[in-house]
């Protein structure tokens, strides 16, 4: 489950998983004491409990944490965590699409960052179904549906509520793109076919959820080219 609470990345383990101690910044229990100004960088929590996941997000909706890079907790049960986690939002669905042609990566510019074509699903919606839907609204072209990608979990405050957005990824190859626009309705300002490298460089002015997406598509891909080299 990636998470993402207020654009940090929020990774829940169980206690018994593997984790190497030097890969983080600052190691705490729960009955430890600190304050915002103490979660810099990589930071790893043990023995997480529900009272301490409502203590952390409370601290996270007053405090920006921009030095805080990753939260890393480790819990004896993983899975009633991340319901009591979930219990805290209300829940919204969503999907969208990384769209390639010719190894380029279609990538948009709305509110100031970039981002991948998405928005929320209507009632009993395939999320396959959505992402093609929204996809093709946002940027005005067509696309065919591909292989599933991650989805991502991200947090955002609307009209006084916690809201959780759970978005459903998936890979697009682009079929049209004769009549390509950004959708100014949804507050798009530009659409613009990417090389790998210049969607890397673009990620710094992006989302945290986004560039988990992109990342992984992209490794993804060296792999594949790499396993069809060896095959050669």
């Amino acid at each position: 489950m990636n998470v993402f609470i207020n654009d940090i990345p929020l990774i829940i383990k169980k206690n018994s998983e593997k984790v190497y101690k030097h890969r983080y910044d600052l190691i705490l229990n729960p009955e430890d004491e600190f304050t915002s100004k103490d979660l810099i960088g990589d930071v790893l929590i043990r023995d997480v409990t529900d009272g301490f996941i409502d203590r952390l997000l409370r601290l996270m909706e007053v405090k920006k944490l921009k030095k805080l890079k990753s939260l890393t907790l480790l819990a004896r049960k993983k899975k009633r965590l991340i319901l009591h986690l979930k219990d805290q939002f209300r829940i919204v669905k969503a999907a969208g699409g990384l769209v390639v042609k010719d190894g380029m990566i279609l990538m948009i510019y709305r509110l100031g960052m970039w981002d991948l074509p998405k928005g929320k699903l209507k009632k009993e919606e395939d999320p396959g179904t959505g992402a093609l839907r929204e996809v093709e609204e946002e940027c005005s072209i067509t696309v065919v549906l591909g292989e599933k990608l991650p989805s991502t979990w991200h947090s955002y405050a609307y009209n006084g509520n916690k809201i959780l957005k759970k978005t459903s990824w998936f890979i697009m190859q682009c079929l049209d793109d004769s009549l390509m626009k950004p959708q100014a309705e949804e507050s798009i300002e530009e659409v613009r076919w990417m090389t790998p490298q210049e969607a890397l460089n673009v990620l710094d002015e992006s989302y945290a959820s986004i560039a988990l997406v992109v990342r992984h598509y992209l490794s993804e891909q060296a792999g594949t080219d790499s396993a069809k080299e060896a095959a050669k």
